[in-house]
């Protein structure tokens, strides 16, 4: 089913294809969280696991915005013809930045609050 979306270009695909593996990445890493919760694992893999997170997050918001950044200079240039694709990808890329500035903003917030405490 997914092989006949796209034509020629196979953008669609290639993005559908992105978006399975890293809903199946995203459910390994949930069972794999599961299993040190119910497991009792130590607060310091649990700490490292957010570190982890956290960085593989930006990296993926980062690979979307460069990948943005291709297709609208692929767009320009005539080497992409699919015109509805580049929005597509535009759109992902924007949700992903803003979902980005939001966690970002949340950290900042619970910073603030955690700096307004009386100790």
């Amino acid at each position: 089913m997914v092989n006949g979306i796209g034509g020629s270009g196979g953008f669609a695909r290639d993005a559908i294809q992105a978006a399975l593996s890293r809903s199946a990445e995203a459910a390994s890493r949930m069972d794999e969280a599961k299993a040190r919760l119910q497991g009792g694992a130590p607060e310091a893999k649990v700490g490292g696991g957010f570190e982890t997170s956290l960085t593989s997050g930006i990296q993926e918001v980062d690979q979307q915005m460069k990948l943005n950044d291709q297709l609208v200079e692929g767009l320009v240039t005539g080497q992409v013809t699919e015109f509805a694709e580049v929005a597509a990808q535009v759109k992902q890329a924007d949700l992903a930045f803003k979902f980005a500035l939001s966690v970002r903003n949340k950290f900042v917030d619970a910073y603030r609050e955690v700096m307004r405490m009386n100790v």
